[in-house]
């Protein structure tokens, strides 16, 4: 089961590794827009949808990498008074709690909205119209990604568990 969870981490480490430098390229398209803005008065047809939507896909898909790293929410000061094994029984009460049902209901939706804008070939307002489907997918992929980190998450409690029952 350890094997497992260190390919997961594997995958989720390499691809937040991947995808965390693109955040220049969503800086160069707002500096693109913010240049056309100051020197022609007006600012590009496209830059602010794919600006928007570029970020929205970057955090997103950087999800599980912040998951992989413990960067995500959670009341520290309690748990690390508690010993190993209560913060393991802790963490699988907080994912049979809380993160099954969200992600059940991040995939389904997620799926749901992906197909209808796809389906609709829908598009974002203005004279550039851009897809909107392929950023809908990222919602899927996401939670994707957040799923198999949950589950090295989950897989590393129950063999903090197993460890501390063996004398």
């Amino acid at each position: 089961m350890e094997a497992i969870a260190k390919v997961i981490d594997l995958i989720n480490e390499w691809f937040g590794r991947l995808l965390a430098p693109l955040i220049a390229v969503i800086a160069l398209v707002v500096l693109y827009d913010i240049g056309l803005r100051f020197f022609s008065g007006r600012p590009s047809d496209w830059a602010f949808d794919i600006t928007k939507m570029l970020f929205g896909a970057h955090f997103m898909l950087l999800a599980a990498y912040g998951l992989r790293h413990h960067a995500h929410v959670e009341v520290d000061v309690i748990k690390r008074l508690l010993s190993r094994r209560k913060q393991a029984v802790l963490e699988l009460l907080g994912y049979l709690i809380f993160f099954v049902p969200f992600i059940y209901l991040l995939l389904s939706y997620g799926w749901s909205f992906f197909m209808r804008s796809f389906s609709r070939g829908e598009t974002t307002y203005g004279m550039v119209a851009i897809p909107v489907y392929p950023v809908k997918a990222v919602i899927v992929i996401a939670a994707v990604a957040i799923l198999l980190q949950a589950i090295a998450v989950v897989i590393r409690a129950i063999l903090e568990l197993r460890r501390e029952e063996t004398p």
